[in-house]
């Protein structure tokens, strides 16, 4: 097998070819006179995509959530941002506060069995059991969500930062339109379609 793979690879390489550099494109003369038949002194430009650097965004994004979005002037962004984190940790808060109570109870029921084999919230200790675990699992899974969303929000700054120097075709059209169309096998179909133009 290997042998047959060698064969092919060294069959291609033998119809490749790189390109030819040809005297005939490069000036004759000194380089500097060519260049200085423009008598406008060059100034360097500063392009707009200079001005946003993707290592900054997600250094500031990764300093502080959000951060990274507002360096960026996305700041419809910084919401999303701080209710995401906000929603995470009013969760992971719930599940623990959740976690802790039954926790207790389980350990009160286990302690002090007089009570008839059940706790204060009226359940029975495998069901204290299943709920220390399920509300432990949920909130262990959230606090791991949380970090993934810590990351997505510095990956998107990164991202966006690098966007900023995307140029968008100015006859680029998206549109929706109505759609009708006569089939031979189906016959008249009728909806919308998206044209994009560009």
């Amino acid at each position: 097998m290997r042998g047959v793979l060698l064969g092919i690879l060294l069959f291609s390489i033998h119809f490749c070819s790189a390109q030819e550099i040809t005297n005939d494109t490069i000036p004759r003369g000194n380089l500097a006179d060519t260049l200085s038949q423009d008598s406008r002194p060059v100034e360097p430009i500063e392009s707009y995509a200079k001005r946003y650097d993707p290592r900054k965004a997600m250094l500031y994004a990764a300093v502080m959530p959000g951060a990274g979005q507002f360096y960026n002037k996305k700041y419809w962004k910084m919401p999303l941002v701080y209710g995401g984190f906000a929603g995470f940790v009013y969760g992971i808060n719930f599940h623990q506060d959740n976690y802790l109570r039954y926790k207790e109870e389980l350990f009160g029921l286990i302690n002090d069995p007089r009570n008839g084999g059940l706790s204060p919230s009226r359940l029975t200790e495998d069901q204290l059991r299943t709920l220390v675990d399920r509300t432990r699992r949920e909130r262990d899974f959230l606090i791991i969500l949380t970090g993934f969303f810590y990351i997505l929000q510095m990956v998107d700054a990164h991202v966006d930062a690098h966007l900023k120097e995307f140029d968008l075709n100015p006859k680029l059209q998206v549109r929706l339109e109505p759609m009708m169309e006569n089939d031979l096998l189906v016959g008249r179909n009728t909806g919308v379609a998206l044209r994009i133009r560009f």
